[in-house]
């Protein structure tokens, strides 16, 4: 069944990005997952991930703002990341993926995140935190890249589990780093279906959203930073995550 009515779809999409700002993710994994539930989902799959990355951005630069006012960014952290995400981002961009490899791909991702946003728990002392190798951060940097590229989302679904559960950052050092990260990767995948030929931006359609997930991102992102807790939050992204691919999957089996 479909979601219908504007102003339900947009008022989901204001939630995505009050929940997922204030863990520092632009939310483009919940975006897909909503527009999978209307109309939307009838779009190419190269119009649904161009549009959650133009999301991204908005989202992710507001996140990026608020935890890095808050003093938990870390610059030499993120950089191997982002260096080496970037051309392979864009590469992912460039790719074209259609019908039932897309949904399948995107329901793994999503109940990927899912699994991993359940799973991450607990408190993180200044003890525990080592930064990662440079030759541990530029493989993964580069294959998260290539996969928010290929997939549609900004990576941070993939980069603050792995960050967190690898010990390389506390929870709102992750939030500020993904939150950079996405909006880089989201803006080298734009410019990777620009240089393909496959920008298909809808303005009209595009400008409500961003009005939805403006009101949201700042809510969201102002709380995050200054609130430590966030089990609330990612039961809920569970939740809507672990929807969202069920209904891509009868996509398939339809």
């Amino acid at each position: 069944m479909f979601i219908e009515g504007e102003f339900l779809i947009l008022f989901l999409l204001f939630l995505i990005a009050l929940l997922y700002s204030s863990v520092g993710h632009g939310g483009a994994s919940g975006y897909l997952a909503i527009l999978s539930l209307t109309i939307y989902a009838e779009y190419d799959s190269g119009w649904l991930k161009q549009h959650a990355w133009a999301l991204n951005l908005v989202v992710a630069a507001i996140a990026f703002y608020h935890y890095k006012k808050a003093g938990f960014f870390n610059l030499e952290l993120a950089i191997p990341f982002i260096v080496a995400s970037v051309p392979f981002a864009i590469i992912g961009g460039f790719m074209k993926v259609d019908g039932a490899f897309y949904d399948t791909l995107l329901s793994i991702t999503l109940v990927w995140a899912a699994y991993k946003l359940f799973r991450i728990g607990g408190d993180f002392s200044k003890e525990e935190i080592v930064a990662p190798r440079i030759a541990y951060a530029l493989p993964i940097g580069g294959a998260i890249g290539l996969m928010s590229g290929f997939i549609g989302v900004g990576g941070g679904i993939f980069l603050s589990p792995i960050l967190l559960l690898k010990k390389w950052a506390d929870p709102k050092t992750a939030a500020a780093t993904a939150a950079l990260f996405i909006w880089v990767n989201s803006m080298a995948g734009l410019i990777g279906a620009k240089a393909s030929g496959q920008l298909v931006i809808d303005i009209d359609i595009l400008l409500p959203f961003i009005v939805a997930v403006v009101l949201g991102g700042f809510l969201g992102a102002k709380y995050g930073s200054e609130n430590a807790r966030q089990s609330l939050i990612r039961t809920l992204l569970v939740v809507v995550l672990i929807v969202a691919s069920i209904k891509r999957i009868s996509y398939i089996l339809v």
